[in-house]
């Protein structure tokens, strides 16, 4: 294979992905969602800490129409909704996994934050 090609193929690859997966919420909001099967939308502003009420719904919205995650709305009083991971979002486990692992062995000191 032409070298050129192939590395012309893997950076679109990689754009690709980062375009998919959105701005610096995104990896966190996939790790809540890998710890835990679904949750509701506070439940995932309070796990994230301080993202903001508009930051959280861009992000979801942003992952919801890549089809990373589910929107499942329950007719409730008020309105139930519970997010959960798609086939697709689950498929990025191995990478959230990775990150994880560099973080902690590369992580500033070594410090353990609370997001996840």
């Amino acid at each position: 294979m032409n070298p050129n090609l192939e590395e012309e193929q893997c950076l679109f690859a990689i754009h690709h992905a980062t375009h998919v997966l959105g701005g610096k919420w995104s990896f966190l909001v996939l790790g809540q969602l890998f710890c835990n099967d679904s949750q509701r939308f506070n439940q995932l502003r309070r796990k994230l800490g301080n993202i903001s009420t508009k930051s959280l719904t861009d992000t979801l919205r942003h992952l919801e129409q890549n089809e990373i995650i589910d929107r499942k709305v329950f007719p409730t009083v008020p309105v139930t909704v519970e997010y959960s991971l798609t086939d697709k979002g689950r498929d990025f486990k191995r990478v959230i996994s990775e990150m994880r692992y560099w973080g902690q062995k590369w992580g500033h000191n070594n410090q353990t934050h609370h997001i996840l």
